[in-house]
Protein backbone atom coordinates (compact mmCIF):
# COMPACT_ATOMS: atom_id res chain seq x y z
CA UNK A 1 0.00 0.00 0.00
CA UNK A 2 2.46 2.22 0.77
CA UNK A 3 4.40 1.66 -2.07
CA UNK A 4 1.24 2.15 -4.35
CA UNK A 5 0.69 5.57 -2.71
CA UNK A 6 4.47 6.76 -3.68
CA UNK A 7 4.37 5.48 -6.86
CA UNK A 8 1.69 7.53 -7.17
CA UNK A 9 2.62 10.71 -5.93
CA UNK A 10 6.25 10.29 -8.19
CA UNK A 11 3.99 9.88 -11.27
CA UNK A 12 1.42 13.11 -10.26
CA UNK A 13 5.05 15.07 -9.75
CA UNK A 14 7.12 14.06 -13.11
CA UNK A 15 3.63 13.88 -15.62
CA UNK A 16 1.05 16.44 -13.73
CA UNK A 17 -1.39 13.10 -13.95
CA UNK A 18 -1.95 9.87 -12.52
CA UNK A 19 -4.30 6.68 -12.96
CA UNK A 20 -6.02 4.89 -10.57
CA UNK A 21 -6.98 1.69 -11.63
CA UNK A 22 -10.65 0.16 -10.93
CA UNK A 23 -11.50 2.79 -8.89
CA UNK A 24 -15.13 1.75 -9.33
CA UNK A 25 -16.30 -1.64 -10.81
CA UNK A 26 -18.32 -2.69 -13.85
CA UNK A 27 -21.61 -2.18 -12.08
CA UNK A 28 -21.06 1.08 -9.97
CA UNK A 29 -19.85 2.43 -13.27
CA UNK A 30 -23.13 1.77 -14.97
CA UNK A 31 -25.47 2.97 -12.33
CA UNK A 32 -23.56 6.06 -11.99
CA UNK A 33 -23.71 6.79 -15.82
CA UNK A 34 -27.44 5.73 -15.70
CA UNK A 35 -27.74 9.01 -13.44
CA UNK A 36 -27.69 11.01 -15.94
CA UNK A 37 -31.39 11.04 -17.27
CA UNK A 38 -32.34 11.53 -13.67
CA UNK A 39 -32.73 15.37 -13.48
CA UNK A 40 -33.62 15.38 -9.75
CA UNK A 41 -29.90 14.91 -8.77
CA UNK A 42 -28.96 17.79 -10.93
CA UNK A 43 -28.71 21.70 -10.57
CA UNK A 44 -28.11 22.28 -13.93
CA UNK A 45 -27.10 21.05 -17.70
CA UNK A 46 -24.52 22.72 -20.14
CA UNK A 47 -24.90 22.23 -23.80
CA UNK A 48 -21.36 22.66 -24.62
CA UNK A 49 -21.42 23.75 -28.30
CA UNK A 50 -23.48 26.91 -26.83
CA UNK A 51 -20.92 28.29 -24.96
CA UNK A 52 -18.16 26.88 -27.38
CA UNK A 53 -16.55 24.35 -24.81
CA UNK A 54 -16.60 21.89 -27.55
CA UNK A 55 -20.03 19.24 -28.81
CA UNK A 56 -21.63 16.99 -25.86
CA UNK A 57 -22.95 17.57 -22.60
CA UNK A 58 -22.81 17.39 -18.77
CA UNK A 59 -24.71 18.22 -16.02
CA UNK A 60 -24.11 19.58 -12.44
CA UNK A 61 -24.98 17.78 -9.21
CA UNK A 62 -27.07 19.42 -6.93
CA UNK A 63 -26.64 19.06 -2.98
CA UNK A 64 -26.89 16.43 -0.76
CA UNK A 65 -24.14 15.28 -3.58
CA UNK A 66 -25.20 11.08 -4.09
CA UNK A 67 -23.14 8.89 -1.30
CA UNK A 68 -20.97 7.51 -4.10
CA UNK A 69 -19.93 11.22 -5.25
CA UNK A 70 -19.33 12.47 -1.87
CA UNK A 71 -17.63 9.61 -0.47
CA UNK A 72 -14.82 9.67 -3.54
CA UNK A 73 -14.96 13.86 -3.24
CA UNK A 74 -13.97 13.63 0.74
CA UNK A 75 -12.02 10.47 0.74
CA UNK A 76 -9.68 11.47 -2.31
CA UNK A 77 -9.10 15.07 -0.95
CA UNK A 78 -7.72 13.99 2.36
CA UNK A 79 -5.50 11.77 0.12
CA UNK A 80 -4.09 14.60 -2.32
CA UNK A 81 -4.06 17.66 0.12
CA UNK A 82 -0.84 16.91 1.34
CA UNK A 83 0.42 17.12 -2.78
CA UNK A 84 -1.43 20.20 -2.64
CA UNK A 85 0.04 21.79 0.48
CA UNK A 86 3.47 20.50 -1.33
CA UNK A 87 2.93 22.29 -4.29
CA UNK A 88 1.77 25.19 -2.88
CA UNK A 89 4.67 25.48 -0.73
CA UNK A 90 7.00 24.77 -4.05
CA UNK A 91 5.66 27.26 -6.22
CA UNK A 92 5.88 29.78 -2.94
CA UNK A 93 2.65 30.04 -2.61
CA UNK A 94 0.88 31.16 0.46
CA UNK A 95 -1.72 29.10 0.13
CA UNK A 96 -2.59 25.73 1.94
CA UNK A 97 -5.57 23.25 2.53
CA UNK A 98 -6.39 21.95 5.62
CA UNK A 99 -7.04 18.34 6.47
CA UNK A 100 -10.09 17.62 5.56
CA UNK A 101 -12.76 18.48 2.84
CA UNK A 102 -14.83 19.97 4.60
CA UNK A 103 -12.83 22.67 6.24
CA UNK A 104 -12.11 23.37 2.21
CA UNK A 105 -15.63 24.21 1.30
CA UNK A 106 -16.17 25.97 4.69
CA UNK A 107 -13.26 27.98 3.42
CA UNK A 108 -15.11 27.99 -0.30
CA UNK A 109 -18.81 28.80 0.95
CA UNK A 110 -17.77 31.76 3.19
CA UNK A 111 -16.07 33.51 -0.25
CA UNK A 112 -19.31 33.11 -1.65
CA UNK A 113 -18.64 29.71 -3.87
CA UNK A 114 -21.96 27.43 -2.33
CA UNK A 115 -22.44 25.83 -5.84
CA UNK A 116 -21.80 22.14 -6.19
CA UNK A 117 -18.83 20.72 -9.33
CA UNK A 118 -19.15 17.73 -9.38
CA UNK A 119 -20.40 16.80 -12.61
CA UNK A 120 -21.68 13.86 -15.05
CA UNK A 121 -20.82 14.53 -18.78
CA UNK A 122 -22.44 12.30 -21.86
CA UNK A 123 -20.72 12.61 -25.19
CA UNK A 124 -22.00 11.34 -28.69
CA UNK A 125 -20.40 10.09 -31.56
CA UNK A 126 -18.76 13.57 -33.05
CA UNK A 127 -18.76 14.75 -29.50
CA UNK A 128 -15.37 16.31 -28.06
CA UNK A 129 -14.34 19.08 -25.17
CA UNK A 130 -12.27 21.33 -25.79
CA UNK A 131 -8.78 21.86 -23.79
CA UNK A 132 -10.08 24.05 -20.46
CA UNK A 133 -9.64 24.46 -16.60
CA UNK A 134 -12.07 24.04 -14.05
CA UNK A 135 -11.20 27.13 -11.85
CA UNK A 136 -14.77 28.29 -10.98
CA UNK A 137 -13.57 31.45 -8.32
CA UNK A 138 -10.79 32.58 -5.86
CA UNK A 139 -10.21 29.49 -4.11
CA UNK A 140 -9.15 26.11 -6.31
CA UNK A 141 -7.75 22.85 -5.07
CA UNK A 142 -4.97 22.43 -7.60
CA UNK A 143 -6.05 18.90 -8.38
CA UNK A 144 -8.98 16.88 -9.84
CA UNK A 145 -10.35 13.30 -10.67
CA UNK A 146 -12.04 11.95 -14.04
CA UNK A 147 -13.67 8.49 -13.58
CA UNK A 148 -14.17 6.71 -17.02
CA UNK A 149 -17.71 4.99 -16.71
CA UNK A 150 -17.95 3.41 -20.23
CA UNK A 151 -15.69 0.93 -21.68
CA UNK A 152 -13.35 1.79 -24.45
CA UNK A 153 -13.86 -0.42 -27.52
CA UNK A 154 -17.22 -1.88 -26.15
CA UNK A 155 -19.65 1.36 -25.45
CA UNK A 156 -17.51 3.82 -27.45
CA UNK A 157 -14.25 4.58 -29.89
CA UNK A 158 -12.19 7.50 -29.67
CA UNK A 159 -13.30 9.59 -27.09
CA UNK A 160 -9.10 9.95 -25.50
CA UNK A 161 -8.35 12.18 -22.19
CA UNK A 162 -5.91 14.82 -23.48
CA UNK A 163 -4.05 16.47 -21.37
CA UNK A 164 -1.54 19.47 -22.46
CA UNK A 165 1.32 21.22 -20.44
CA UNK A 166 2.90 24.92 -21.47
CA UNK A 167 6.06 25.20 -20.27
CA UNK A 168 8.58 28.60 -20.65
CA UNK A 169 9.85 29.20 -23.55
CA UNK A 170 9.14 25.78 -24.93
CA UNK A 171 6.23 24.64 -26.78
CA UNK A 172 3.13 22.39 -25.22
CA UNK A 173 3.62 19.00 -24.90
CA UNK A 174 0.16 17.06 -25.27
CA UNK A 175 -0.49 13.24 -23.32
CA UNK A 176 -3.28 11.22 -24.11
CA UNK A 177 -4.29 9.06 -21.04
CA UNK A 178 -5.38 5.64 -21.72
CA UNK A 179 -7.99 4.80 -19.57
CA UNK A 180 -10.28 1.35 -19.07
CA UNK A 181 -13.75 1.86 -17.57
CA UNK A 182 -14.04 2.49 -13.71
CA UNK A 183 -10.41 4.23 -13.69
CA UNK A 184 -9.93 7.62 -12.80
CA UNK A 185 -7.48 9.96 -13.34
CA UNK A 186 -6.16 12.66 -11.22
CA UNK A 187 -4.65 15.59 -12.74
CA UNK A 188 -3.67 18.84 -12.37
CA UNK A 189 -6.46 21.93 -12.75
CA UNK A 190 -4.51 24.82 -14.06
CA UNK A 191 -0.23 24.67 -12.70
CA UNK A 192 1.99 22.27 -10.94
CA UNK A 193 5.50 22.70 -10.11
CA UNK A 194 8.21 21.18 -11.89
CA UNK A 195 11.94 21.25 -10.83
CA UNK A 196 14.21 22.61 -13.52
CA UNK A 197 18.54 23.02 -13.68
CA UNK A 198 17.41 26.43 -12.25
CA UNK A 199 14.98 25.83 -9.38
CA UNK A 200 11.18 25.24 -9.39
CA UNK A 201 9.21 26.84 -12.41
CA UNK A 202 5.41 26.84 -12.96
CA UNK A 203 3.50 25.07 -15.45
CA UNK A 204 0.38 25.97 -17.45
CA UNK A 205 -2.14 22.79 -17.48
CA UNK A 206 -5.47 22.26 -19.49
CA UNK A 207 -7.07 19.07 -20.29
CA UNK A 208 -9.91 18.19 -22.70
CA UNK A 209 -11.38 15.05 -24.81
CA UNK A 210 -10.43 13.89 -28.01
CA UNK A 211 -13.63 13.42 -31.14
CA UNK A 212 -16.06 10.35 -29.72
CA UNK A 213 -16.14 8.08 -33.12
CA UNK A 214 -18.68 5.95 -31.92
CA UNK A 215 -21.25 5.31 -29.49
CA UNK A 216 -21.68 7.04 -26.25
CA UNK A 217 -19.33 7.72 -23.42
CA UNK A 218 -20.48 8.99 -19.78
CA UNK A 219 -17.78 10.48 -17.16
CA UNK A 220 -17.80 11.49 -13.66
CA UNK A 221 -15.82 14.40 -12.63
CA UNK A 222 -14.74 15.46 -9.31
CA UNK A 223 -13.87 18.83 -8.58
CA UNK A 224 -12.83 19.54 -5.03
CA UNK A 225 -14.16 23.23 -5.25
CA UNK A 226 -16.96 24.65 -4.98
CA UNK A 227 -18.11 27.61 -7.49
CA UNK A 228 -19.75 31.11 -7.35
Amino acid sequence: MQTAKLSFVMELDSSGFAILPRLLNPGECRETAAWYSDSALFRSRVIMARHGFGRGEYQYFDYPLPQRVAALRTEMYERLAPVANRWSEMLKSEVRYPPTHAEFLARCHGAGQTRPTPLLLQYEAGDYNCLHQDLYGEHVFPLQLAVLLSEPGADFTGGEFVLTEQRPRMQTRASVVPLRQGDGVVFAVHHRPVQGTRGVYRVNMRHGVSPVLSGRRHTLGIIFHDGK
